[in-house]
Parts: C-alpha cells; structure tokens; sequence
C-alpha cells in the first residue's frame, strides 16, 4: 500500500460560520467555491478549490480553533498576498526563517491557523 497524494484538508468552523469562510477562502485567498454532495450539504460547512488544492469547512457542534495544526498554502505572490489579508484586517505573523521559502502564517476568521510560502528563487 502507498498513499498517492492528498485529497483535501478540513477545517472546523462553528455553526453558522460559512459566509466568514467564504468571505476568507474565496475572496481573500482566490479559492473557487465547489457544490458539496447532495448527501452531505445537510451537515453544514462548505467546499473550496484552487488547482489541485481543496479545502473543506466542515462545522463542528464542539468547534476549538486549529491553532498549532495547520495546512500550508504555497502561493505565487507572497508579498500581494500579505498586502490583501492585513487591508482586508487580517493580521500575518513571521516565525523561523525555513530554507528555501517566504513564509509566514494568518489566522481564518475562526482562528484557525493557515501558513503561506514561497519558494525563494534559485
């Protein structure tokens, strides 16, 4: 047996956090909204797609934020990136320098924490 790849990631928001979850994954980060299966809309929460990158907000009747656990978003534009997250009032925080990447990390409106990079150029 080999795991191929990964699927998705899913993080927890709180009941009735979907549109913050949309405000943040689709307009901030640029992810395209997906139709969750009709089987599993019931339970709440929403999908997001950007490449081969899916995310999936599922609702958690006992939600606690991620704040050590997190995914990590490689990105084109580290520094556009940055400038939109702190206008639209999300701060970034630095940490360790990690070789060959910019890096830092962003809290999602439910304190899930999400770390951005960029590979340095060779």
């Amino acid at each position: 047996m080999t795991i191929l790849r990964l699927d998705h990631i899913q993080l927890a928001i709180p009941a009735g956090g979907e549109e913050k979850g949309r405000a943040f994954y689709a307009g901030l980060l640029g992810f395209d909204e997906v139709e969750k299966p009709d089987n599993l809309a019931g339970r709440g929460g929403c999908w997001f797609v950007a490449g081969d990158v899916r995310v999936h907000l599922g609702v958690a009747g006992d939600f606690v934020t991620a704040s050590k656990a997190h995914p990590a978003f490689v990105v084109d534009d580290l520094s556009e990136l940055r400038k939109r997250l702190e206008t639209a009032g999300y701060p970034v925080v630095e940490d360790e320098p990690l070789e060959g990447y910019h890096r830092f990390y962003v809290y999602d409106p439910f304190g899930n924490r999400i770390e951005m990079m960029q590979p340095l150029e060779p």
